[in-house]
């Protein structure tokens, strides 16, 4: 297991210069190799500013993606037509994420998925040499996956929503596997779909979709597919999109289901305000398991001091060992292109507070 005191989630802003070329390129203005060449520039500049901050861990900010989750159905056929509407979580059939009003287009699962490249195995490879910094890829949860089945549009192609689901993970063992044949040694699994069962409406939702077992069963098959140098982190969240936020309460609700029976070895916990509830859970990690306090918000510019994280991560302390213990930011700071309501200096003034509290807290 890696030991790396200084995380980040996973996404970050996409800079000006790369939404202008995304827009050019949906116009048909250019194509996708001049596409391309803006993707390479911004993740470049991301991975040497990440280091420049003194991060243990970095990504290359999704930046070739449109959303956290896009790159399955962006690889995958088997969906039908979406575009990033479909991938603004809010309210689930239409919503308000910053100043753009969204109508979710119809997207469902409507015929037998079929991979027609790698997911992210193509981020993994042109930011692998070029940081040496640890690398983290991060991927969907396959059951979160549960949102795109339609009973009426999908049973076409699935008998059942399970037949999907595993269809799903069989997709994303694929995708680990051929990340650690590259070389990767960090994974990490975002399901932000565990968290949202606090919430009545969304829980009335996925109750209809699966279940905490199911999902355990799915998540911890894909990560069996990695060789044992292979760390897992696990990403639970309250929402994030847009600096929204769809659910409160104590993780207290979910702690003696998910933490003992995940195979991640890395939970990444959302602790940025009062809404996460206290660290009492923390209890329940098993002693094998680190915990990523996501003590520092994406969500507001609010400004972070190094003094208060290590106030915060010496209460955590009387709960689980220090060196068991690690620091990020809640969630990322660009679940989609939309990105949240700060500035780039913000993230990154955040990503060097956040390595600043790590060396002193850890050394």
């Amino acid at each position: 297991m890696i030991a790396a005191r200084s995380d980040v989630v996973g996404s970050l802003l996409r800079p000006p210069e790369l939404l202008a070329a995304r827009e050019r390129h949906e116009r048909g203005e250019i194509g996708a190799e001049e596409l391309e060449r803006a993707e390479d520039a911004a993740v470049d500049d991301v991975l040497r500013r990440q280091a420049e901050a003194g991060m243990d861990v970095v990504t290359d900010g999704e930046m070739r993606r449109l959303s956290f989750q896009s790159q399955m159905v962006e690889a995958v056929d088997g969906f039908g037509e979406w575009d990033i509407d479909a991938f603004l979580w809010g309210d689930w059939k239409s919503d308000v994420v910053g100043d753009r009003e969204i109508e979710r287009p119809p997207l469902a699962v409507r015929d037998r998925l079929r991979r027609r490249r790698f997911l992210s195995a193509h981020e993994f490879a042109y930011a692998r040499d070029r940081t040496d910094r640890i690398l983290k890829v991060t991927l969907p949860s396959p059951g979160l996956f549960s949102q795109f089945w339609d009973p009426a549009a999908s049973t076409a192609a699935y008998t059942t929503l399970e037949e999907f689901l595993w269809d799903v993970a069989e997709i994303l063992r694929e995708e680990i596997e051929e990340l650690a044949r590259l070389g990767a040694t960090y994974l990490q699994l975002d399901a932000p779909h565990y968290p949202l069962l606090l919430d009545r409406r969304w829980r009335d939702f996925y109750e209809q979709r699966g279940s905490v077992e199911t999902w355990l069963e799915l998540d911890n098959h894909v990560m069996a597919a990695a060789p044992p140098d292979v760390t897992f982190g696990f990403h639970l969240c309250r929402g994030n999109q847009g600096s929204r936020w769809l659910v409160e309460g104590s993780y207290e609700l979910l702690a003696e289901r998910i933490f003992p029976r995940i195979g991640a070895q890395r939970l990444l916990l959302e602790y940025d305000d009062e809404r996460s509830g206290d660290f009492e859970p923390l209890r329940l990690v098993p002693e094998d398991r680190a915990v990523v306090l996501g003590l520092v918000t994406t969500k507001t510019p609010r400004p972070e001091t190094a003094d208060g994280l290590a106030r915060r991560i010496e209460e955590a302390s009387r709960l689980i060992p220090l060196e068991r213990l690690a620091l990020s930011p809640q969630c990322g700071f660009g679940t989609s292109v939309v990105g949240n309501a700060l500035s780039h200096d913000d993230q990154w003034a955040k990503l060097r507070t956040i390595a600043e509290t790590a060396k002193m807290v850890w050394g």
